[in-house]
């Protein structure tokens, strides 16, 4: 076991090279790999290191930051080295080492700012793990961004990363330290919040500045590069972001042996309002994925299925599970797997476990009001009926499949509203 866990805590040395160089149609890129000068408490020095390692322990891994070039194809520029997130954090941004960063911890919040780039309007949190959110909301404030993203999944936001689009300040500070992160990012850090935060010691913190500048990401192009395990490369663009307003959203209809459907009732304000927040929260999330918002925050997402129906029934299986663990946790401050545990042994009332399931039930776990969010679009009407029948009140999909027809139908009988973008969000 002693192993096991020291196999954690190693930094798997790489052989990369220093530099890269990209040559595209003779447009030249020059990346240099990341390394930091960090103090080491086996030898007592500072050492430089690049990441600790890749997905796994055992997999070496480097990050490299572009520091001269650009790629200009038919007029689109995808490349700026003049300014930089995650690539170009450094030593005095990561106010507490904690663990030697790896590829993952770095990843999430490259994902986390993904998202964040379009939620600029207000303080706003995303919790990622593996690649994926559990959490993301506005707030008025960052502790009720952070609060709102940490309830729609507290089991899964456990050793997570919590990234905010703005300071964090001592009360924020006080709301996550009780629970157990791996990484907080933010552009600053207010008052005592640094000191409080680092009561974690293998927390990383980091601090990155240019988040201040994120809306300036908000359209910019990037290009993709995916290695084939025979050598070959896919290389794409980045998808040019169309959902700008509600005013790009389209009244869902489609024409189906000669007669037209169209949605009935068009969204309130609430609801285009979560249907926008929910399309760019979806933009990094993995395919197929189905969410759940309501009030400008996540109630429950649905990720990497095969096929859409199934997606949003775990969709639903999440809400109700973390619905009833908050509502346990919040109570009687031990999880929901925990109580029933003791609770069947006869150290806690099974009485008060029945109560909080009916509660559960009775408020569909949250679900009641909500918009369900698709980034494919839905080839049955089987996943919206399933939607509907938790409560929520608006979709919005891509739109374009055969049975469009179909879906619209299933929205017009129980009056929900549903909206196509016209883009699909697919993202492997």
């Amino acid at each position: 076991m002693a192993e096991l866990k020291e196999m954690y805590r190693k930094v798997v040395k790489d052989n990369f090279p220093d530099t890269i160089r990209i040559d595209m149609g003779g447009e030249i890129l020059l990346f240099r790999k990341k390394v930091w000068s960090i103090f080491d408490s086996d030898e007592k020095c500072n050492v430089e290191r690049g990441l600790r390692y890749g997905e796994n322990p055992d997999q070496a891994s480097a990050m490299y930051e572009l520091i001269n070039g650009n790629i200009t194809l038919g007029g689109v520029k995808f490349f700026d080295s003049s300014s930089g997130l995650v690539s170009r954090i450094k030593e005095e941004d990561m106010l507490q080492v904690g663990k030697h960063p790896g590829k993952i911890n770095l990843t999430d919040v490259d994902n986390a700012l993904n998202i964040l780039k379009f939620l600029d309007k207000k303080p706003a949190c995303a919790i990622m793990k593996h690649n994926n959110p559990c959490g993301a909301a506005y707030g008025s404030t960052t502790v009720e961004a952070f609060e709102k993203a940490f309830w729609c999944d507290r089991i899964a936001a456990f050793g997570g990363a919590v990234v905010f689009t703005k300071t964090i300040d001592a009360e924020t500070a006080k709301a996550m330290v009780p629970y157990y992160f791996e990484v907080v990012c933010a552009p600053d850090f207010d008052g005592e919040a640094l000191d409080i935060l680092k009561k974690w010691k293998n927390l990383r913190i980091l601090k990155i500045d240019e988040i201040k500048r994120l809306h300036d990401y908000k359209f910019k192009r990037y290009i993709d590069i995916k290695c084939l395990m025979d050598g070959g490369l896919i290389i794409q663009e980045s998808q040019p972001f169309t959902i700008k307003s509600k005013e790009d959203l389209k009244p869902a209809e489609a024409v189906y042996k000669g007669q037209k459907y169209a949605i009935k009732r068009a969204p309130a304000e609430k609801e285009y309002r979560d249907m926008l927040f929910g399309w760019y929260v979806e933009s990094g999330v993995s395919s197929n994925s189905a969410l759940f918002i309501k009030d400008e925050a996540t109630v429950a997402i649905g990720t990497g299925e095969q096929d859409r129906v199934g997606v949003v029934e775990i969709a639903v299986f999440k809400a109700y599970t973390k619905f009833m663990d908050k509502e346990v946790f919040n109570r009687f401050n031990v999880p929901y797997a925990v109580f029933r545990l003791e609770a069947s042994k006869g150290l806690r009332k099974m009485g008060d476990l029945n109560e909080i399931e009916v509660y559960t039930k009775a408020e569909k776990a949250g679900l009641k009001g909500s918009v369900i969010v698709s980034d494919g679009f839905f080839p049955f009407r089987d996943g919206v009926d399933a939607a509907i029948k938790e409560g929520a009140t608006g979709v919005i999909q891509p739109g374009g499949s055969e049975r469009d027809y179909e879906v619209i139908e299933a929205c017009n009988q129980s009056n929900v509203t549903m909206v196509f973008t016209g883009q699909r969000l697919f993202k492997h």
